[in-house]
């Protein structure tokens, strides 16, 4: 699994058919490679000494393009057909298949012009884009298709169609061999994040877990001269103000950070779920909160009450877009607007997305721990701005993994409360409430400030077998 930053690579195929135009492919070469340059997409393609043009037309054209994907196998992050032509409908759809690569796929289609549809300079890409997507459904290979129809390499519709593309990919293969830490076990009142483990590993996602009791042992046997004590407690300063937290909580929470730390890297873990209450605060008499913002804030997302699922949903969120994702409780209504509402958790939110935070006691678990032993919670207000939402989970009676996934926005509506807290906005969020209590999904949901509910959408039904919900 590449790390969560590299650069995308992808590579490009160019249909080509010979009785239409070929030297539509040098022109279309030279705008897709400037293209991709300027996205920061690193791009794998023919040249024109490999098969004629670079394009692929005929079987040995397509043996030729299978050797390059594999010998770029490691590399390659998804695949772009373009046809600047009508293209050989099986050519490319066998270098694909020759290749063995199992990739998102997007195929884009050239625009006619009006003026130009004599034989010298018609493409017909159009009809020849039809015949392609025939050959790759009957060869079993899942494709994503270009907003418009046809379009131009070089206007802004497909480069928006990259850009996604670029989203899609990063899910589909962070989840594809995604490994999650599950540290401690389930609190025994949240049912509601039970999960099956070998539906994930259908998926390629595997579960990692570890007792709460071996955390804690490791905290104890730390030495206090460790020097990766004080990177991780640089590390909380830095993330939020600790003004008035006691000296000994900090360190405490820093030891834990060093010991979670050591076991995400031994396991080469990408996300995690934590078993955050009551045992913690009992045992070692702080939050695991701040420790959770700090990681989601480096694309290492946590998620509360050991809830895996929601670990997974924050990871494929951030690898959409990129941005760090938070986990909060569908929590409470918003007077009497029905398209709004108020997300909150006791405070683990990524403080790069909040106002002002700072670090402070979970008042609400304090009531039956005390608040002293809750040091370590983080308190801000989400940012005004995008919003998209997702949540996956698996369905053991139908024994499928199913997901919901959407848009809307962060808004200053003000809100006199504790904690991470949000108010959103969603159009017609009673129906969105009513599918997720009527098709038994959990209350915690995945959020971040971001526009990538279609790439999530796109990933999660074309390429890992999900069925998503969206919401609009």
């Amino acid at each position: 699994m590449k790390p969560t930053t590299e650069q995308t690579t992808l590579a490009v195929l160019f249909g080509n058919r010979n009785f239409f135009p070929s030297y539509l492919l040098d022109e279309a070469r030279q705008d897709v490679q400037n293209l991709l340059e300027r996205l920061g997409i690193r791009s794998i393609m023919l040249s024109n000494t490999q098969t004629p043009y670079g394009g692929v037309q005929t079987y040995q054209d397509a043996k030729v393009a299978a050797e390059l994907l594999k010998s770029h196998r490691d590399e390659i992050d998804g695949i772009i057909v373009v046809l600047p032509n009508f293209g050989d409908e099986k050519a490319v759809a066998d270098s694909i298949r020759l290749s063995g690569l199992s990739v998102p796929v997007l195929i884009q289609a050239e625009a006619d012009s009006l003026d130009k549809m004599g034989l010298e300079t018609r493409r017909d890409s159009f009809c020849g884009k039809i015949s392609l997507c025939n050959n790759l459904r009957q060869y079993g290979i899942p494709f994503s298709l270009t907003k418009q129809h046809v379009c131009q390499v070089k206007g802004d519709v497909f480069a928006n169609d990259v850009m996604k593309f670029e989203s899609v990919c990063r899910v589909v293969n962070s989840i594809k061999g995604c490994r999650v830490g599950a540290i401690g076990a389930r609190p025994a009142s949240f049912n509601t994040v039970r999960y099956s483990e070998k539906l994930l590993e259908r998926m390629g996602v595997t579960v990692e877990t570890i007792d709460l009791s071996e955390i804690l042992s490791s905290v104890e046997r730390l030495k206090d001269e460790d020097i990766r004590i004080s990177e991780k407690l640089a590390l909380l300063k830095e993330n939020a103000s600790t003004d008035g937290i006691p000296t000994e909580k900090l360190v405490t929470m820093a030891k834990l950070f060093v010991v979670i730390s050591q076991w995400i890297t031994e396991n080469d873990i990408q996300t995690t779920a934590f078993q955050c209450w009551t045992s913690l605060q009992q045992s070692l008499g702080v939050n695991v909160c701040s420790i959770m913002s700090v990681m989601s804030g480096q694309l290492v997302p946590s998620a509360c009450e050991v809830d895996v699922m929601g670990a997974l949903s924050m990871y494929a969120l951030s690898m959409a877009s990129q941005k760090p994702a938070s986990i909060a409780d569908w929590n409470n209504n918003f007077g009497d607007d029905g398209d709004k509402c108020v997300l909150f958790h006791c405070g683990n939110f990524a403080t790069s997305e909040l106002i002002d935070p700072f670090m402070s006691t979970a008042d609400i678990i304090g009531t039956t721990v005390g608040c002293e032993n809750t040091c370590g919670a983080i308190n801000g207000r989400m940012k005004a701005g995008p919003l998209s939402y997702f949540r996956i989970s698996t369905d053991e009676f139908t024994g499928e993994v199913k997901a919901y996934v959407g848009e809307g926005k962060f808004v200053d509506d003000e809100l006199k409360t504790v904690g991470c807290r949000a108010v959103v906005e969603v159009k017609q969020l009673e129906s969105l409430l009513s599918y997720i209590c009527k098709n038994g999904f959990e209350h915690h949901v995945a959020m971040n400030h971001s526009n990538c509910a279609e790439a999530l959408y796109e990933a999660c039904t074309t390429y890992l077998g999900v069925q998503c919900y969206r919401h609009s």
